[in-house]
């Protein structure tokens, strides 16, 4: 994620291109950014239109090295999803990091964040998408980038997926990004809550919020994740206490609800994990995914499980027969009675 960060992929780890095709001409791009596709295995005449995920990677990463990390073909191919992977250019970030620190690229339709939102309208008009099932991942510079898109254009996302990440609206430079990272900015919910609702005119349905991040991270603060949950929950009117609390493959999910008893956050905190993406490798059952400099094996897929979250999985688990049921079989849960926020929690 740093701008200098210099943990390079060592040549290797960089894998061989997995079916993403470029697209040169998708708008006016003013992010200078590239644009790589993978349609969903079963798009074409006759067939229901299929989400489209949109996974943004990391500084040191490119598109197809984010997409073997996670796996994401993989999931596309077992869950019927059209894949875009937006890509850092060289010439705009010799570290291949997305600009999520300046706003002449994290407003509303200007810079890069408008570049993907072209990139999504794009695949959409190319046909074979369903514009209501459109979610977004990433992971550190990307992480921090889906946060931007959320809250900039939070109408054309059902859900997103932060993986070791920030908080929309916390900086306004290079300077300001790296105490972001390194020191964390601790602000009230009021406070992070205002600066989505700065960002977007916006005011109907809210994505659901996916937030990953490992305790141990030495490159981005873990108080990020509790900043950016502070964000959303609050966004969402939710309280500060979880709904449901609950153990899948060994690690603590946290989840709040919605009115509707509908799951919209979910929270993950890797015990010992730096800074990276949980997975459970390919070779392992219920794995996706593939052991890397920023992809971790702590036994559980983070794909899998965001998958299962966003509500686009083709095998979804049976339901439990116990209200806010898990994504995971044989989990034991501590239920929490709902304190609805007021103006002045933090």
């Amino acid at each position: 994620m740093m701008f200098f960060w210099a943990g390079q992929l060592a040549a290797s780890e960089v894998p061989a291109p997995s079916q993403l095709s470029e697209v040169p001409d998708f708008g006016s791009n003013p992010g200078n950014l590239k644009m790589y596709f993978r349609p969903a295995p079963s798009s074409g005449p006759g067939r229901r239109p299929a989400p489209l995920v949109v996974a943004l990677h990391g500084a040191s990463q490119d598109a197809s090295s984010f997409e073997k990390g996670i796996g994401w073909a993989t999931l596309a191919d077992r869950h019927g999803f059209a894949l875009l992977m937006p890509e850092q250019q060289f010439e705009n970030n010799p570290n291949s990091c997305f600009t999520w620190y300046l706003p002449s690229h994290t407003e509303r339709d200007r810079g890069e964040a408008l570049s993907i939102k072209q990139m999504i309208l794009h695949a959409i008009d190319s046909g074979g998408i369903d514009p209501d099932r459109v979610y977004i991942a990433g992971l550190s510079a990307g992480g921090a980038m889906t946060s931007v898109m959320l809250a900039t254009y939070p109408e054309m996302f059902a859900g997103g997926a932060i993986f070791s990440g920030l908080p929309y609206g916390g900086t306004s430079s290079i300077l300001d990004a790296l105490l972001a990272m390194t020191m964390g900015r601790e602000q009230n919910a009021d406070h992070w809550a205002d600066k989505v609702f700065s960002a977007t005119p916006h005011r109907g349905s809210w994505p659901k919020v996916s937030i990953w991040h490992g305790t141990a991270d030495p490159i981005v603060n873990p108080i990020n994740a509790n900043e950016i949950l502070k964000q959303w929950t609050h966004v969402h009117g939710l309280s500060k206490q979880p709904f449901v609390e609950h153990s899948v493959d060994g690690q603590l999910r946290r989840v709040w609800h919605n009115d509707d008893g509908d799951e919209v956050i979910e929270s993950v905190m890797v015990p010992g994990m730096g800074h990276g993406v949980p997975i459970k490798p390919d070779s392992e059952i219920g794995g996706c995914g593939n052991v890397s400099a920023f992809h971790f094996d702590v036994g559980i897929s983070a794909g899998n499980s965001v998958i299962e979250f966003w509500g686009i999985s083709a095998c979804p688990p049976e339901p439990s027969a116990i209200a806010g049921g898990g994504i995971s079989t044989g989990w034991s849960a501590t239920f929490h009675q709902e304190d609805r926020p007021s103006a002045s929690d933090p």
